[in-house]
């Protein structure tokens, strides 16, 4: 059973490990989205020349839903629909936010998961003490002591990693409204403009 609890201790190390990559990768794709909106905002607010933005970034699927407005015939990339219509602006806004949402659901799940694998930690390393008692009885309080604290491990560590992941994954929610908000302001802009 020790066998076990030291695999739910490892899974609950790689699900913080991921949960880290996750919250990095996030924060940087959050930074140099902000820095693309603020950028579009300016000239938008400025009517100044629109910035080129790099293709499949948040700011450019934003641009791409007024691409070609006011050409004879022109069609946006965006399914067809004509640009500066609204729905070419709720298509763009759909997928600003399955951009902004992408991989916030890693974090959903450890902050689920994190608390129950660390309390079936806890349950396979009890079991294992209760096992070392049924062997050797109450001779050794020591060994039984030491394993109930090994046990109650892998509860802290699942606790903790949920609690982690929990404040950085309703950060990250607040940022992707705000980052919303920018996006619908920036598509209210250019259809205003056109």
């Amino acid at each position: 059973m020790n066998i076990l609890h030291d695999a739910s201790l490892y899974l609950l190390y790689a699900a913080f490990t991921l949960a880290v990559f996750v919250a990095i990768e996030r924060s940087i794709f959050y930074m140099a989205t902000g820095r693309e909106f603020q950028v579009l905002l300016d000239a938008l607010s400025t009517k100044g020349t629109l910035p080129s933005l790099k293709k499949g970034g948040v700011g450019a699927t934003v641009l791409e839903a007024f691409h070609g407005y006011g050409a004879v015939g022109a069609t946006v990339v965006l399914g067809g629909v004509r640009p500066g219509s609204d729905d070419a602006a709720e298509k763009a806004f759909i997928l600003v936010q399955r951009k902004l949402n992408q991989k916030l659901w890693l974090l959903d799940t450890i902050v689920t998961a994190a608390p129950l694998l660390g309390l079936l930690g806890t349950i396979l390393g009890i079991f294992s003490t209760f096992s070392v008692l049924a062997t050797s009885g109450i001779s050794d309080p020591q060994g039984v002591s030491a394993g109930i604290g090994t046990a109650l491990l892998a509860t802290a560590v699942g606790i903790g990693t949920a609690l982690i992941c929990l404040v950085v994954y309703n950060g990250f929610q607040a940022r992707v409204e705000e980052l919303g908000d920018e996006a619908k302001l920036a598509l209210i802009a250019l259809s205003a403009a056109h």
